[in-house]
C-alpha cells in the first residue's frame, strides 16, 4: 500500500527553476508525484548571506519505508552535485521530507514531521496550497493553520504556478 509523502525542495545555486525540475524528475523514479506547487522565491533564513532559493512542495505517493525514502533522496541529492559544506548554507538542491503518513519518527538520523515545518513560511506556504487540510500528527493542526499562525517575517513570493493540483487526502488523525 503507498505512503503519501510531502516534501519540500530547495534551490539556490545555478539554474534553481533546472534543479527544482530535475529533481522532481528523479523524484518520480522512486514514487508517483501527485501534486506540485507553485515555485516561490524565498530569502534565506538563519544563514542570510547567501543568494535567495527557490522552493516547492510536492506530494509523493511511495511504497517505500521512511528509511528507504530519505536513502533514495540522499542519493538524488548527491547525484546532482549538493554538497554539505556549511549547515544552512549554499545548496544546488535541499529537499526535506515534511510529513509522512501520519508516522512520527525521531531518530538519530531521520525525523518526522520535519521538526522546523511550523516555523518556516518558505515551507508551509507552497505546502498549504497543495495540501492545506492535512493535519500535522504532533502539533494537531491543518498546515493552513500553521501557516496562518506565524508571525510576519520572511519574503514568500510565488513565481511560477505549479501544474493542476488535485485535491489531497487529509491525513486526520
Amino acid at each position: 500500500m503507498p505512503h503519501l509523502v510531502y516534501l519540500s525542495l530547495g534551490s539556490n545555486v545555478g539554474d534553481r527553476e533546472r534543479q527544482l525540475r530535475d529533481a522532481r524528475a528523479r523524484l518520480g523514479a522512486i514514487g508517483r508525484v501527485v501534486a506540485t506547487s507553485s515555485v516561490y522565491e524565498t530569502e534565506p533564513v538563519e544563514f542570510t548571506q547567501q543568494p535567495w532559493f527557490l522552493n516547492c512542495a510536492l506530494a509523493l505517493e511511495t511504497s517505500k519505508t521512511p528509511q528507504e525514502l530519505i536513502a533514495a533522496i540522499l542519493g538524488i541529492e548527491e547525484e546532482m552535485g549538493r554538497r554539505r559544506i556549511q549547515k544552512k548554507g549554499p545548496r544546488s538542491i535541499d529537499i526535506d521530507i515534511l510529513l509522512f503518513d501520519a508516522r512520527v519518527v525521531d531518530s538519530t538520523d531521520l525525523a518526522m514531521p520535519h521538526p522546523a515545518l511550523h516555523q518556516r513560511r518558505f515551507v508551509l506556504e507552497p505546502l498549504a496550497e497543495i495540501a492545506p487540510e492535512v493535519f500535522h500528527p504532533v502539533l494537531k493542526k491543518t498546515v493552513r493553520e500553521l501557516l496562518d499562525a506565524l508571525p510576519q517575517g520572511q519574503v514568500v513570493r510565488k513565481l511560477k504556478p505549479g501544474p493542476p493540483i488535485s485535491r489531497m487526502p487529509t491525513d486526520e488523525p
